[in-house]
C-alpha cells in the first residue's frame, strides 16, 4: 500500500530494458575509436548480439527500430554491411589476449524475416567473423507467427540455436486486430507445431495484456492456449501506446478532460490482469525471474545470467544494436517514425568504415552503480549486497538512501529478506515499470527529455 506521506505513483510509467536508455545517447564527440575503447575491457565471457531490422507488419504497439519490408535487395546490403562491421569489432578487439563469447542472440525487428539462405549468412557472421561457437554457447533468436517456417527453423536448430522466442501477444483474433497485429490463431498455432517440430530445447512465447476490449476471461483464453503448448518461457508485457506508433496515432484525438480518468482505469486493467496472469502461471509450475518473465520450474537451464544485464561487454552488430564497454554505451542514430528508420538504415549500408563509435552515452561510476541496482533490483532474486560491495566498494543503501527508502515505504521491498538480500516484494515486482525510473540520474532524466522524437 502506498504511503500517505508519499505521492501516488503510475505503475506504468517505462518499460526498463537498458540503463541508459537510447534516448539519453548523442553523437560522440571525435567518435572515439573502437580499438581503444576495447583495449582494457575483459574479452573471456563476451555477449554477441546481432540486429535485422525488418519487419513483414509493424504491430501497432512497437516502437523498436525496425522498419517494413526489405525492397531492391535491402536485406542482402544489410548483410554485407553486418559483414564489413563484424569484420571491423573483430579487428578492434585484437589478438593479445583470447576472445570468447558466452551467449550470443538475434533480435529486430524479426531475425527470420530473412531467408533460409540469408540467416545461413547471418550465423556465418557470427561464427567466421566474430568467432562466436554458436553451437557451444546459448543462442537466442526471435522470430513471428508468419516467418517461422520450417526451413529457417531448420537452419536454426542446425546452427545451434537454444532458445526460440515467438511474439503471439494473443491467441484472441479480436485482441489481435486491436493491437493492430494481423494474424489468426490458426495460424500462430500452426507456427508454434512447426518450433516444437525443430526441437529447439527453449520455447519463449510472449504474450501482452492491457489490449483494448481484453477481459481476464480472454487473457485466460490466451494464458491457456500458450500453456497447451508447455513453453519452458513466457513473457507477459503490458501494453504501452508510444508516441509516433500506429496505437499512438490512432490515439492523438483523445479528450484532454477524458485523459487522466482512462489513464487510471487502464492502470487497473493492466494491475488487474498482470496479477491474474502471475498467478495462473505461478500455479501451473512456472517461476517468475522478473516482472514480465516466468520459466517453467523443470526448463533446462539457460547458461550464465542470460537475464541480468549489470555486466558490460556486450558486442551489439547491426544499426539497432548496442555495445557495452565499462565506460560506454554506443550504437547508432534511433528513431521511431518510418521514414527516419529507412534513413539510418540506408546510411548503414552505405558505411565502409566500422571502425569508431559513433552515438552513445559515457558510464560514470555513479550512473554503473545506478545500473547495475536498477538491473540486479527488477530481477525476482535481487540484488546480494556483498556482490555491488565487491564491484563498487561501497553499499547500496549508503549510496541510494532516499530511493531505497522510498520503496520500503510503500512495501516494494521484501522485509523477510536478509540483511545481505534486497530483493522486491510481489508488490514491488508488480510495479516494476514505475521503481526501475526512479533509479535514473538527474543527467540521464534531462537528456531522455531533451531528446527529438523522430
Amino acid at each position: 500500500m502506498t504511503s500517505p506521506t508519499l505521492p501516488a505513483v503510475r505503475p506504468y510509467e517505462s518499460y526498463v530494458y537498458a540503463y541508459p536508455h537510447k534516448t539519453a545517447y548523442r553523437p560522440l564527440t571525435g567518435r572515439p575509436a573502437l580499438r581503444e575503447l576495447w583495449a582494457a575491457e575483459p574479452k573471456d565471457a563476451l555477449s554477441l548480439y546481432l540486429h535485422i531490422p525488418f519487419c513483414e507488419v509493424r504491430c501497432g504497439f512497437c516502437n523498436l527500430f525496425t522498419r517494413i519490408g526489405a525492397p531492391d535487395e535491402l536485406t542482402t546490403r544489410y548483410l554485407d554491411a553486418l559483414d564489413r562491421q563484424a569484420t571491423a569489432v573483430r579487428d578492434a578487439l585484437g589478438d593479445q589476449e583470447p576472445v570468447r563469447f558466452a551467449a550470443a542472440a538475434f533480435g529486430g525487428g524479426t531475425p527470420t524475416f530473412l531467408t533460409a539462405g540469408e540467416l545461413e549468412r547471418l550465423c556465418d557472421i557470427a561464427e567466421k567473423r566474430m568467432g562466436a561457437d554458436l553451437r557451444a554457447v546459448p543462442l537466442s533468436v526471435e522470430t513471428s507467427p508468419s516467418t517461422a517456417t520450417a526451413d529457417r527453423l531448420a537452419v536454426l536448430a542446425d546452427r545451434g540455436t537454444t532458445r526460440i522466442s515467438i511474439g503471439v501477444q494473443s491467441f484472441v483474433d479480436a485482441e489481435a486486430r486491436a493491437a493492430v497485429r494481423p494474424q489468426h490463431r490458426a495460424d500462430v498455432e500452426a507456427a508454434l507445431g512447426r518450433i516444437r517440430d525443430a526441437r529447439i530445447p527453449v520455447l519463449n512465447i510472449d504474450l501482452i495484456y492491457g489490449i483494448d476490449g481484453q477481459t481476464e476471461r480472454s487473457w485466460r483464453t490466451s494464458l491457456d492456449a500458450a500453456l497447451a503448448w508447455r513453453p519452458e518461457e513466457l513473457y507477459l508485457y503490458p501494453l504501452y501506446v508510444r508516441p509516433l506508433t500506429g496505437l499512438g496515432r490512432l490515439g492523438a484525438a483523445v479528450d484532454p478532460a477524458a485523459e487522466e480518468h482512462a489513464a487510471n482505469a487502464w492502470d487497473e486493467q493492466r494491475l488487474r490482469l498482470y496479477r491474474t496472469g502471475r498467478d495462473h502461471l505461478l500455479a501451473h509450475g512456472y517461476e517468475q525471474v522478473s516482472m514480465r518473465m516466468f520459466r517453467r520450474a523443470d526448463a533446462p537451464a539457460e547458461g550464465r545470467d542470460d537475464y541480468a544485464c549489470q555486466t558490460d561487454g556486450m558486442i551489439g552488430l547491426g544499426c539497432g544494436a548496442r555495445s557495452y564497454t565499462a565506460s560506454l554505451h554506443y550504437s547508432f542514430d534511433y528513431a521511431v517514425e518510418m521514414r527516419e528508420i529507412r534513413g539510418i538504415i540506408d546510411g548503414f549500408t552505405a558505411t565502409e568504415d566500422f571502425s569508431r563509435a559513433e552515438v552513445g552515452r559515457y558510464v560514470d561510476a555513479d550512473e554503473a552503480r545506478r545500473r547495475h541496482l536498477l538491473q540486479s533490483l527488477l530481477q525476482a532474486v535481487g540484488l546480494r549486497t556483498e556482490e555491488y560491495r565487491q564491484r563498487f566498494g561501497t553499499d547500496p543503501r549508503e549510496d541510494f538512501p532516499a530511493e531505497l527508502d522510498r520503496f520500503a515505504a510503500r512495501g516494494w521491498l521484501d522485509g523477510s529478506a536478509g540483511g545481505d538480500l534486497l530483493r522486491l516484494s510481489p508488490e514491488g515486482l508488480a510495479h516494476s515499470d514505475a521503481l526501475g525510473p526512479e533509479l535514473f540520474s538527474p543527467a540521464v532524466r534531462a537528456a531522455m527529455a531533451a531528446y527529438e522524437r523522430k
